[in-house]
């Protein structure tokens, strides 16, 4: 083995060791109780719905894909779920007319109900429009979880509950997102309503 890919193999065997790290001391009854309100929207017919920024917002498009399908292949069976990220054009319509802070916040106040849920994903916990869809979703009887790194910022004490991980690292911390989802999609899976 070359110089190069060994320091490179040298690099990668590090991150997984931090990554590792992160999960093996982890109080994971904060996620068991997202998994719980998550099977409890299915069989309600309650909303789900994600958000996030940057590659936060792709985490929450993937997570949507994965309830809305990957949880039941029973056809018109899976979450009602939604990743406010995914449209452009409401994204660019509302940051255009009332700001960047509010594109989140403005499609909860007209798709939410009491009853359903929001997910936020986020590496400070501070991204104001994050904040202010978390404040959206508290008065509109909305449960929120919020999937954090570094020291969980503002939305830490926000979220009905949080899922922090206190970690200083955007990619690790963004790992654990999907870590998080891929967990609840795998036991939504083993726990849904219809059977496939």
């Amino acid at each position: 083995m070359n110089a190069a890919i060994s320091s490179t193999a040298a690099f990668c065997a590090d991150y997984a060791q931090r990554l590792g790290r992160v999960m093996a001391g982890f109080d994971w009854s904060p996620v068991a109780a997202l998994g719980e309100d998550l099977l409890r929207c299915w069989k309600g017919g309650h909303q789900v719905f994600l958000c996030g920024n940057g590659g936060s917002a792709g985490n929450a498009v993937h997570l949507a894909n994965d309830f809305l399908y990957g949880i039941s292949k029973t056809r018109g069976s899976g979450l009602r779920v939604h990743a406010l990220p995914a449209n452009t054009a409401v994204l660019t319509c509302l940051a255009n007319d009332e700001g960047y802070d509010s594109i989140y916040s403005l499609q909860l106040a007209v798709q939410a109900r009491a009853g359903d849920l929001l997910v936020v994903l986020s590496g400070s916990g501070n991204s104001p429009n994050i904040l202010k869809a978390l404040e959206q979703a508290r008065s509109m009887d909305v449960k929120s979880y919020a999937i954090l790194g570094y020291s969980g910022g503002k939305a830490k004490t926000m979220a009905d509950t949080a899922i922090h991980f206190a970690v200083d690292d955007m990619q690790i911390a963004e790992d654990m997102q999907m870590v998080v989802g891929h967990m609840m999609m795998q036991w939504l899976y083993q726990n849904r309503p219809l059977q496939d």
